[in-house]
């Protein structure tokens, strides 16, 4: 049985001070104005191990008005028909595919980037990832930006 991940919006002033500096380590990271976990965790007063133990779970709210890009990544078994499935799923939703990018498949699988506009999607992110997630030969998908 998996547990599927549950999200909360929560004002920053009401969150434990040990999330924010992990998010303020991980823009530090992105924007190359650290280049090691150890001195981004130094720079905001974190351990490392504080970092890694929720580097993965803390991302800032991106604002979902209209029009917002989202780009995901899906990991999928190299057998014919599962692309063109989970492209299925995402196309019942109401996003708009912008972009696709398949890397040549390794170890029999292949890394899908796509990346689509939510303006007139009809359900909420989460059970989207869920459906191409728990579709036949999909190994994973997430988001990666938006």
């Amino acid at each position: 049985m998996s547990i599927s991940a549950k999200y909360f919006i929560v004002e920053a002033s009401a969150m434990p001070e040990i999330f924010l500096k992990v998010a303020e380590a991980k823009r530090l990271l992105d924007t190359g104005e650290e280049t090691t976990v150890n001195a981004a965790a130094r720079a905001v007063g974190i351990s490392r191990s504080a970092f890694y133990k929720y580097k993965d779970t803390v991302r800032p709210f991106n604002d979902m008005l209209h029009g917002r890009i989202v780009t995901f990544q899906i990991l999928l078994k190299d057998e014919p028909g599962i692309l063109s499935a989970a492209l299925n799923i995402f196309a019942g939703t109401g996003v708009n595919i912008l972009t696709i990018n398949q890397n040549i498949p390794v170890n029999g699988c292949a890394v899908v980037t796509m990346t689509a506009q939510t303006s007139a999607l009809r359900r909420s992110i989460e059970e989207v990832l869920g459906d191409v997630g728990n579709s036949p030969g999909v190994l994973k998908c997430e988001i990666l930006a938006g």
